[in-house]
């Protein structure tokens, strides 16, 4: 086991640094001056505009400042925003509240997927399932912003179950209803993976021999199907919780989400590039480390992976 968990991690390094050199690289490749873009319609002095480049390193070659960067990213010195503030401050703030939604969403998706899914796929072609399929395939047509402006109206401010806005300091109870939203915009594919997963399981043979064999229901069920059915659910997963750490911007946009989506919404069209590259770079890196975890989970569910 320790010799596949160090194979899986020497290979997040070469991914790291191909996708920090793209990202950097399209990143600064953009036209435009982004130091003079900081003054917006006046015109500052060419001594100002000079000094301002040195203090960014914009007056260095290219890869010259890739390097400077990929050094401050090793000793956590991700630079400053052209508002003066460290970057890494930025990301102190908005941080975590991106990822306790995230995380809130996904236990939500992930539980309610399981659940359903694996009792639809018990029940296959029964009226439960039949109502289940019918249920997913209307959350996965409609527009999460079209679900986030319904539930902030109806739960919201109709009903007052939830606060239709996140306050300041995003406290737990404030991303409940935006966790939800995303949530069910989630589950949908989540529950149909599980589903077909073990509707395939169980007509496997180790199935059929582990009944044949005397073991009771309670037993094959969540031993023998369950926990073979999840690898694609996990899969799953872990592609939507990159996908909510980059792509929950309509969301936190609706809710006032003091998060990730909105901060590096305003810094693009501020064209702050530095501030673009570090949050794009940690998001790289959460990715990584979310894939890598449900890599070594694939070894214990499936001990012939890690021996393969």
């Amino acid at each position: 086991m320790l010799r596949y968990i160090l194979f899986r991690v020497l290979q997040v390094i070469p991914v790291l640094l191909g996708t920090t050199f793209l990202i950097y690289f399209m990143v600064f490749a953009m036209p435009g001056d982004p130091v003079a873009a900081m003054f917006g319609e006046k015109v500052p002095s060419p001594a100002v505009l000079e000094r301002l480049r040195e203090q960014y390193n914009l007056d260095q070659p290219f890869f010259i400042q890739y390097l400077l960067y990929l050094k401050g990213i090793l000793v956590g010195d991700f630079g400053m925003s052209f508002s003066g503030e460290p970057v890494s401050q930025i990301l102190a703030r908005a941080f975590p509240v991106t990822i306790k939604l995230a995380i809130m969403a996904i236990v939500l998706s992930l539980a309610l997927a399981i659940v359903i899914g694996l009792f639809s796929g018990l029940r296959k072609g029964k009226l439960f399932d039949n109502i289940n399929l019918i249920v997913g395939l209307i959350f996965m047509s409609i527009p999460i912003f079209v679900i986030a402006f319904i539930a902030q109206y109806g739960l919201g401010l109709k009903l007052g179950w939830f606060s239709p806005t996140v306050g300041a300091g995003a406290p737990m109870k404030d991303l409940l209803l935006p966790a939800i939203v995303l949530g069910v915009s989630l589950y949908a594919t989540s529950m149909r993976l599980t589903r077909s997963s073990v509707i395939d399981t169980l007509n496997q043979d180790f199935v059929r021999t582990a009944y044949a064999k005397g073991l009771s229901r309670s037993r094959v069920i969540p031993v023998h199907v369950l926990r073979n059915s999840l690898i694609p659910t996990i899969t799953n997963t872990a592609t939507d919780f990159g996908i909510l750490m980059v792509g929950a911007t309509v969301t936190e946009g609706i809710f006032n989400v003091p998060g990730v989506g909105n901060v590096l919404f305003k810094a693009i069209l501020k064209g702050e590039n530095a501030t673009v590259v570090s949050f794009v770079t940690v998001m790289v890196l959460i990715y990584l480390g979310v894939n890598l975890v449900v890599d070594l989970l694939y070894a214990v569910l499936d001990p012939r992976i890690r021996y393969a």
